[in-house]
């Protein structure tokens, strides 16, 4: 089997808002061609222009060859040995960042391609004992525009998640810090007022757990307030201090009184192996495009297990990168929660619309996918409806 072609869509959804921090809203989809007939699909989170350009951009010389140009012509079941030759034959066009972002998608539709190539799901070619179940957490869509409203419609998340059967739970808490909603500033004990409202609404059953959006500037100002948030039994709290502050997790990870969790922006199991080490993360929250598709996911995860750490995997875009964290998620044994809503109940229109995926929840967990590859049907109508120049 050879790859023929790459496609690379960029797609916008008509009522975007630029104001919003919902990556949800575009969308970079790759379609893998094989000369044997089989098309494989995947996504990744970052800039859909910028990620076409990581794609398509031409050769120029012997270490920035270009992503297609590496690919096209080769057996798409070598998946590792494909991810090492873009990984050096582009190593001049950036070994982190927007170019291994792409190159998740990439990888991602080529795991598509070797599942149905093989007539079975992808989690049952990653390796390792596959488990029964995956127990998903809702993300909490907040809206407002004052502080009674962002918290009350929290709550009203809360409630509906539970009246779901979601086991868990997660509140995007941010009315201060880079990604202010509406541009709420208020006290920190606002902050707490939202916690202690949404864990009083769900109760002491419920997994809670935190989401700030690098709210804090250092240690400091972080463990002033979260050391006061040790009542509400916080899972992990996410992403408190800016990612690149490794000093500041370190400290905070000792003295806070939940697990502290980071991740979604990291790139390759090297930028993990120094949030691992120096940073001393409780919890590794590997985006599978961004960090490099499924086979460099795979490497975070086994990295995170033999340091004792757990997996949560970052997922906010359509059913295709939904469908790939749970298919990870089924063979890594230290991964308690994906993140995860019914398409349905989603607000952003591509993760409503642009695939079907096999997955299903069942009193509160995901079961085990049945379909072929990632187990997911694109909707080339709502892609077409979509794409943008």
């Amino acid at each position: 089997m050879k790859i023929t072609d790459i496609e690379s869509h960029v797609l916008l959804a008509p009522n975007f808002d630029v104001t919003k921090t919902s990556s949800a809203q575009d969308s970079f989809v790759v379609v893998v061609h094989t000369d044997e007939g089989i098309t494989g699909v995947g996504e990744s989170d970052l800039n859909p222009w910028i990620a076409r350009a990581c794609l398509e951009a031409p050769a120029t010389h012997t270490m920035s060859r270009g992503m297609k140009n590496l690919l096209i012509g080769q057996d798409p079941l070598k998946i590792e040995s494909l991810w090492e030759r873009v990984y050096v034959g582009t190593a001049m066009d950036g070994r982190r960042g927007a170019l291994i972002h792409a190159l998740g998608a990439v990888d991602m539709a080529l795991w598509d391609i070797k599942g149905k190539a093989a007539g079975k799901p992808v989690y049952q070619l990653l390796g390792g004992e596959a488990r029964d179940a995956v127990t998903p957490y809702a993300s909490l869509q907040p809206s407002g525009d004052s502080f009674e409203m962002y918290r009350d419609s929290l709550v009203e998340w809360a409630l509906r998640a539970k009246e779901l059967g979601f086991r868990a739970v997660k509140a995007e808490v941010t009315l201060n810090g880079p990604y202010a909603h509406n541009n709420l500033v208020e006290s920190y004990e606002r902050h707490t007022e939202i916690i202690a409202a949404v864990r009083n609404a769900i109760g002491p059953e419920i997994t809670l757990m935190v989401d700030v959006q690098y709210m804090w500037d250092d240690f400091a100002s972080a463990i002033a307030v979260v050391r006061d948030w040790g009542e509400f039994n916080l899972f992990f709290l996410e992403t408190p201090i800016w990612v690149d502050k490794l000093h500041d997790y370190a400290r905070l990870q000792e003295e806070a009184p939940m697990k502290i969790a980071m991740g979604e922006w990291l790139a390759t199991r090297h930028e993990f192996s120094a949030a691992i080490e120096y940073g001393k993360l409780d919890v590794v929250q590997p985006d599978i495009g961004r960090v490099g598709g499924l086979t460099e996911a795979l490497v975070v995860c086994e990295m995170a297990r033999d340091h004792g750490r757990l997996v949560v995997p970052h997922c906010w875009k359509t059913g295709i990168s939904v469908s790939a964290a749970a298919h990870l998620a089924f063979v890594t044994h230290n991964c308690p929660f994906i993140e995860y809503l019914p398409p349905q109940i989603c607000e952003e229109v591509l993760r409503r619309e642009l695939v079907e995926e096999d997955l299903t929840m069942v009193d509160g967990t995901i079961q085990p996918p049945t379909a072929p590859g990632l187990g997911i049907e694109l909707d080339w109508d709502t892609l077409k409806r979509f794409e943008v120049e």
